[in-house]
């Protein structure tokens, strides 16, 4: 009788671990990308990045065309200040300069620090920062991996393949606006 609790007892267990893995099982998978993965066919004229979504959307003619998961500087909450604050800079930005050399997978950078950023930083005594890129993963890294937490110096990150079909479409002067 006593082998038969057991053997009772242990087959409820299993039953309810069964269910508690059939209920927990589908939010413990990574969600879903924003979107099916599509080609960028031709120019991408507007970049919208919302910090608070970690989404970037890319835009041509006002009609989005594709939008893709980011990660941000390492203390991505508020307007980037100075130089090693870790957070993204928010506002409107051009694209200045492209860089195939970068010390990530290809850049895209932006026209931080503005002259509103310098003028700040000049009156507070401090160094605004600079070179807030666009950019892929570390070349350090294998070519597949991608860091999804926030771990750049105040950049906007995406994986290699699609810093590339980005590099392929946006052109120096292509607007870029930051949100919270």
């Amino acid at each position: 009788m006593n082998l038969l609790a057991r053997l009772f007892s242990a087959l409820t267990l299993l039953a309810l671990l069964a269910a508690a893995a059939v209920l927990i099982w589908p939010r413990l998978q990574a969600p879903p990308d924003p979107q099916p993965p599509v080609d960028l066919q031709g120019p991408v004229d507007f970049i919208l990045v919302e910090k608070s979504a970690r989404r970037m959307t890319v835009f041509r003619k006002g009609a989005a065309l594709k939008t893709y998961r980011i990660a941000l500087g390492f203390a991505p909450v508020g307007d980037k200040v100075r130089q090693g604050d870790g957070r993204t800079p928010e506002g409107r930005f051009r694209i200045d300069r492209r860089n195939a050399a970068s010390a990530y997978h290809l850049s895209l950078g932006l026209d931080y620090p503005r002259p509103e950023d310098r003028a700040r930083a000049q009156a507070g005594g401090y160094d605004p920062g600079g070179d807030i890129f666009i950019h892929g993963q570390p070349n350090a890294l294998p070519a597949s991996t991608a860091l999804r937490h926030d771990w750049t110096a105040g950049c906007i990150a995406v994986t290699n393949a699609e810093i590339a079909e980005l590099f392929a479409a946006v052109a120096i002067g292509t607007e870029v606006e930051v949100r919270p």
